[in-house]
């Protein structure tokens, strides 16, 4: 992907968080069944909590929930939902842009890395496998990934979302597989950008990270199986 292209879409949901903020934070507030399921592959021991794509703190508050008291640290690049994190969570915020390279630079090592249902919205396979790579050299030893995508093409329901690239300015040719534009419709009216990441591509970038994979699901949603979670660890 050019890389005029692939600012053009980090300034899309960049905006679209920034405007949306409240109703996108109103939709997010009770954990995800998967998040459940996730416990039992938490390290240990599990002291230092890297959540990359914090969003409003959901999952860092889920964790308090269920008394994992590690050290949490948040990173996103939306200045509106770290200022919720911050009132909902308790730990230290970075603002990052995550399509960045070295986006996750100075923070440290972690026995968890959490990035859910936020590396569908980094543009660019490349770009992905850059920052799956970043949050592999950020695992302390015996440390875990977790990662969840979204799998709206599998869905009727979801795939009515889908806008063409033309409503910005762009072609199908500008963008690679399985990237697409989405509306939102709660609280006001959005577009993002998303690529389905699915199991094979997954793969491939723990492949190329070095990563192995523990476990993968599929949970959530009003069909019990739109996000797709994968346990990764050192290979």
């Amino acid at each position: 992907m050019k890389p005029d292209v692939t600012q053009q879409l980090v300034a899309l949901n960049r905006a679209f968080y920034e405007r949306l903020a409240d109703p996108f934070d109103r939709s997010r507030l009770a954990p995800q069944p998967g998040f459940a399921r996730l416990l039992e592959w938490l390290p240990a021991p599990c002291q230092r909590v890297l959540d990359v794509g914090c969003g409003n703190g959901r999952f860092g508050h889920f964790l308090h929930e269920n008394g994992i008291t590690a050290e949490y640290v948040g990173v996103d690049f939306s200045p509106p939902l770290l200022h919720k994190a911050e009132q909902r969570q308790p730990g230290r915020f970075h603002a990052r842009d995550l399509s960045q390279p070295d986006c996750l630079s100075g923070l440290g090592r972690f026995d968890l890395l959490v990035c859910l249902a936020v590396m569908q919205h980094i543009p660019g396979h490349a770009n992905r496998q850059r920052l799956l790579a970043e949050m592999a050299d950020c695992l302390a030893e015996n440390g875990r990934i977790f990662l969840a995508n979204w799998q709206f093409m599998d869905s009727p329901r979801q795939r009515r979302k889908r806008q063409p690239w033309s409503a910005i300015g762009l072609s199908p040719d500008d963008v690679e597989a399985n990237d697409h534009l989405l509306n939102w419709q709660r609280g006001g009216y959005g577009l993002r950008y998303v690529c389905q990441i699915d199991g094979a591509e997954t793969a491939v970038m723990a492949q190329a990270a070095n990563l192995q994979i523990l476990a993968q699901f599929r949970s959530d949603g009003r069909e019990g199986d739109l996000s797709l979670y994968t346990v990764l660890a050192r290979g």
